[in-house]
């Protein structure tokens, strides 16, 4: 137990909760906590954190023996008691209440031991099971369109969110109430959410009618978003801002180094969001100097990897990345260790260096921007539309000319004098 017998979760203690876990006593919780306090720390988590949970957890133990609660009977309600409950435990905290940060530790020791099978398991409310129909689609489009799981299971929440709109028999559906119910969802999205449940719907239509299971051509019914492809100025940044960007970490902290590998691999390979997240270890040829990247429908190419984005990777792997069996190359610096969940964690690192640069007003605040920034320098150093998809692997050309509209000299060599007006 950790008060009293002193096991590894009092090792971890610092003195300033050495006096409250002497007067407080976990009873019956404390050998849990010593399994928990030993996780936490497998997991990367610093002393004082631990210490932490435990003086949090030590005293939710006395404050269930002084009430005689048994931890088989620890619930939700206990909890709310416990933080609803004016402190008179022994130790620091007489007459006070107890924290929000206190509470959500235990909390999260709660959750461990269900997890461990020592608590029952909190039943989920019943939901309506899918129809058979969504999971041949999702298995469909992770196996013949080559979906990232990501993207199949965005698909299946927007497809269930209308379902009950739509109906459960698909065969009775028609035009009117296909147009009739994404019109009316359309109207409580913004532009980007709108269009993607327009996709998803027209996907799961098209799956529907190739296996006669809807009438064919209602895919036709979905009205289309008013939004003109391409239609905007690649936004971007000037080579100066770029190097502004790499050079505002900190490398005197581990932070500030994975962050300068992650944006020297954006500045220089234009790679997206999502292959920083999804790069592994073994996806890193060291010896032929060269990235294996897979994008989108999971294609996969090997790119070359620049001489100072390899130094700043490897500084990262040698002096930061914690020894862990976790794949994927960048992990978050916080424990437990664990990969990026999204890409918007590396958004929030180019945002974060924006601000680091000075750059005060960026056309936006993304990776793209320096995906952008790399495509519009190579084509202003005399590259061509096609070397330019080939490094940022588009699958079509007219992605790439989308770039052509910011080569200003290009542009002044063809364009037509205004009639009656001077030439350009």
């Amino acid at each position: 137990m950790v008060a009293v017998e002193g096991g590894f979760a009092m090792a971890a203690l610092n003195n300033s909760y050495a006096a409250q876990m002497h007067a407080l006593t976990p009873g019956a919780l404390g050998s849990y906590l010593d399994e928990f306090a030993s996780e936490l720390a497998r997991k990367g988590y610093a002393p004082l954190t631990i210490s932490g949970y435990a003086a949090s957890i030590a005293h939710f133990g006395g404050w269930l023996e002084r009430h005689r609660i048994a931890v088989e009977a620890i619930d939700d309600q206990c909890v709310k008691a416990f933080a609803a409950h004016r402190c008179q435990c022994p130790g620091a905290r007489r007459c006070q209440s107890v924290s929000r940060k206190y509470v959500a530790r235990v909390v999260r020791f709660i959750g461990y031991l269900r997890q461990r099978g020592t608590l029952n398991q909190i039943e989920d409310p019943v939901r309506p099971e899918p129809p058979a129909a969504l999971g041949e689609f999702c298995n469909w489009l992770l196996n013949h369109r080559g979906l990232s799981p990501r993207t199949i299971d965005r698909h299946n929440r927007l497809i269930c969110k209308l379902l009950p709109a739509l109906g459960a028999d698909t065969t009775r559906w028609d035009a009117a109430i296909v147009r009739d119910v994404i019109t009316a969802e359309v109207k409580r999205n913004k532009i980007p959410n709108a269009k993607c449940v327009i996709s998803a719907l027209r996907m799961y239509l098209r799956f529907l009618a190739s296996v006669n299971l809807c009438r064919p051509g209602l895919d036709l019914a979905v009205p289309t978003v008013a939004q003109w492809r391409l239609s905007a100025l690649p936004r971007y940044l000037v080579e100066d801002d770029i190097e502004r960007i790499v050079n505002s970490c900190d490398l005197e902290t581990d932070t500030g180094v994975r962050d300068h590998a992650i944006l020297l691999l954006l500045a220089r390979l234009g790679l997206r969001g999502g292959d920083i997240v999804n790069l592994r270890l073994d996806d890193i040829d060291w010896r032929s100097g060269q990235l294996q990247i897979r994008g989108k429908s999971r294609r996969e190419v090997r790119l070359p990897l620049p001489q100072d984005a390899g130094d700043a990777l490897l500084e990262y792997l040698v002096r930061v990345r914690p020894s862990t069996p976790v794949g994927q190359v960048f992990l978050c610096m916080n424990a437990p260790w664990r990969p990026f969940a999204t890409s918007a964690t590396v958004c929030s690192i180019v945002g974060f260096a924006l601000c680091r640069a000075g750059i005060c007003k960026p056309p936006s605040k993304g990776a793209n921007l320096l995906r952008h920034s790399v495509a519009t320098s190579m084509l202003r150093g005399g590259a061509t539309l096609d070397a330019i998809g080939t490094v940022l692997r588009h699958r079509s050309s007219q992605t790439t000319a989308h770039y052509a509209k910011v080569d200003v000299v290009l542009l002044r060599g063809i364009a037509q004098p205004w009639p009656g007006g001077v030439s350009c």
